[in-house]
């Protein structure tokens, strides 16, 4: 499992060298999970070896979201003062980032001709 995460790390490192070092505005990780996913396409006894410490760093993501519950709830007399202002512009930006995304399809379709019957 060590080793596992070592390499978990080390395509993470690979990643954030090539973003730094090229001036990328690709975060780094994600340049890393995609060198890691081509790796794995590559190597297939890579995934299988990696398989069961990805199932538990999986089965343990909720603990990286406790920073955020702690933050929130440090916060708490921000969030009673300015709720429903937070609650307005977090639900009026997924509409509107759904709404751009829909239009951009949208115009993709037609800029390539693409029917909807296909």
């Amino acid at each position: 499992m060590i080793r596992n995460i070592a390499i978990l790390l080390a395509f993470q490192l690979l990643g954030e060298t090539l973003a730094r070092g090229a001036g990328l505005s690709v975060p780094g990780p994600v340049i890393g999970l995609g060198a890691l996913f081509l790796t794995l396409l590559a190597v297939p006894g890579l995934a299988a070896r990696m398989r069961d410490t990805a199932d538990g760093l999986l089965a343990h993501l909720s603990l990286l979201f406790v920073p955020a519950g702690v933050g929130v709830t440090a916060h708490l007399a921000l969030f009673a003062e300015s709720g429903l202002v937070l609650a307005a512009a977090v639900i009026g930006s997924t509409v509107l980032a759904i709404l751009v995304a829909v239009g951009a399809f949208v115009l993709t379709a037609r800029l390539t001709g693409a029917q909807g019957d296909e």
